[in-house]
């Protein structure tokens, strides 16, 4: 049986500085199209800005999730039962789990603009996965939430 609501939500959104460069494109495009007369100035304005902000918001629209008995982050879904020991790693482990310390066969949502990170044991034997790499700005909830939904799957 599923809770109502989620113990654990959140989305991994753009940082504020994609917002001033999504800007920053339209204003870009609007210089090019100046040549062309004022309306086509406004719409590369208007269009530019539009487009690139579509751009960093659908970047930054990914999802980690706990809900009943799985953890769902990105487009993946893992039921708890699969999952170990979570460790939670600060920004220089973070930054070593991405770079030299990865395993190719690991699951790894990155986000490279967030610091830190929960690192998930997989503990299915016919999984090749080794480990979750979650990118998360709140990796103590998220270590919380995940054993308390193992809790209440056993």
């Amino acid at each position: 049986m599923q809770p109502s609501a989620a113990p654990y939500d959140e989305r991994l959104t753009a940082p504020r500085s994609w917002w001033l460069i999504s800007f920053l494109v339209g204003v870009a495009f609007a210089l090019i199209l100046l040549p062309f007369g004022t309306l086509p100035l406004l719409g590369g304005l208007v269009g530019g800005t539009a487009v690139a902000a579509i751009l960093a918001s659908s970047y930054g629209s990914l999802r980690i999730r706990v809900v009943g008995d799985s953890l769902i982050a990105g487009e993946a879904k893992i039921p708890v039962a699969a999952l170990g020991e979570a460790e939670i790693l600060d920004p220089e482990e973070a930054r070593a789990w991405r770079t030299h310390k990865a395993d190719t066969r690991a699951f790894l949502l990155l986000r490279s603009y967030i610091p830190g990170a929960l690192k998930v044991e997989v503990t299915d034997p016919d999984d090749p996965t080794p480990y979750l790499y979650l990118s998360t700005r709140e990796p103590e909830r998220l270590a919380e939430a995940l054993k308390a939904a193992r809790t209440a799957a056993a």
